[in-house]
């Protein structure tokens, strides 16, 4: 059975640039492992599908090749793909830092997809997997369900976080033996877990949640931090762990709004009997408090307290310094950073410069997009412009 165009992979990549090349008139074929499409993005947003940003810039992603996106994310920019939210009337709602949600669930957008890609003459064949690929004149795809050829391959498998849903290392693969070069994988937009000896019982604090500034390599976030049985989570960490690799310290600003050395003054003039803990838990949970002061002497009425001591105080709020031991790995990780060398293709079309009519698009690529709608943001992008010439 012969296709003019092939894709592998039916997640949110593999669905555009299917529907793009549909509209084309090509014959397209979508194979997918799985037994149903579109699976990372049902669970996206916790459901409701963070399907992209309003304020989606190069910047808001990571490669070794950080030009490479620029390319894509202007022809196919956040405000096409809500051209088509809007065109099919799906409600959505932004929330902070212009992240757009949908107001029902992420099925809108997989139906959306799924019904351009069926009126544009996509073919599906799910539950199949691959035996091998080799190319010749054309690209043959021998599967458990028969063998296809194509003028066109596009590789949308994704990239190896939550494997519970089918995430493999398929694309890489792929792209070594057709003797592209891949950059190494590592879990991204994933939480950190910390030695417990950082402070003792640390697994106490689990379940509180604050605003807090956290910094790594230079890269600073704001938003969301939470406490949990092995370490930390919650946005702002999972933001600052596409910039973490092993042995880096974090910098950890509980207060990033309050000034402490000046609270503190104002305390010994007004408070000047009060406790330091006591005063502190005004702003955070006394408990937290409690355990980060608890290896210093911070019984003493705050009057009591030396420029020094304050300072001290002050820096273990603002400046808290943590090396993580590690993280909590693919199968929470949200995204994969590294994959497929980009200098290996084109930023126009996606197409490899090595082979012919073979193209990759989406998270199997080096592209790792921050935390708030920009990786699904990459996979239409990519998508669409692989679409525009597979």
């Amino acid at each position: 059975m012969h296709y003019s165009i092939i894709i592998i992979g039916a997640g949110a990549s593999g669905l555009m640039c299917a529907l793009t090349a549909g509209k084309r008139g090509r014959q397209v074929l979508i194979i997918d492992h799985a037994h149903k499409v579109g699976s990372k993005i049902l669970m996206s947003g916790g459901g409701k599908c963070n399907f992209t940003n309003l304020y989606v810039e190069s910047e808001n992603f990571i490669s070794n090749n950080p030009h490479f996106c620029k390319s894509a994310l202007s022809r196919f920019s956040q405000f096409d793909f809500l051209s088509m939210i809007d065109e099919n009337n799906i409600v959505y709602e932004e929330r902070e830092f212009g992240q757009l949600f949908c107001k029902k669930n992420a099925k809108e957008i997989v139906d959306l997809l799924l019904n351009e890609c069926y009126k544009n003459g996509v073919k599906f064949q799910l539950k199949c997997t691959i035996d091998n690929i080799r190319k010749e004149d054309n690209f043959h795809i021998n599967t458990t369900q028969g063998n296809f050829t194509a003028d066109s391959l596009v590789i949308a498998t994704g990239g190896l976080s939550i494997p519970i849903i089918g995430a493999s290392g398929f694309g890489y693969d792929l792209a070594r033996q057709f003797g592209l070069n891949v950059i190494p994988q590592t879990p991204g937009l994933v939480s950190i877990n910390v030695d417990r000896n950082v402070l003792p019982n640390f697994s106490e604090l689990s379940g509180i949640s604050l605003n807090a500034s956290v910094t790594c390599n230079n890269h600073t976030f704001k938003d969301a931090l939470l406490f949990t049985h092995k370490g930390l989570s919650g946005p702002v960490i999972l933001q600052i762990s596409n910039y973490w690799t092993v042995s880096d310290e974090i910098i950890i600003n509980l207060l990033p709004d309050i000034h402490l050395i000046e609270k503190i003054a104002a305390w010994q003039i007004r408070n000047p009997k009060a406790e330091v803990k006591n005063l502190i838990s005004k702003y955070l949970p006394k408990k937290l408090i409690q355990k980060i002061l608890e290896r210093t002497d911070f019984t003493k009425p705050i009057n009591q307290y030396n420029k020094n001591q304050i300072e001290e105080i002050a820096k273990l709020v603002h400046k808290w310094i943590l090396i993580p031991t590690g993280t909590e790995g693919y199968k929470k990780a949200e995204v994969t950073r590294g994959g497929i060398d980009t200098n290996e293709l084109s930023s126009k079309n996606f197409e490899t410069r090595q082979v012919k009519g073979l193209y990759f698009i989406g998270e199997v690529l080096d592209v790792t997009g921050w935390l708030g709608g920009y990786n699904l943001q990459w996979a239409w992008s990519s998508g669409y412009c692989a679409g525009l010439v597979a």
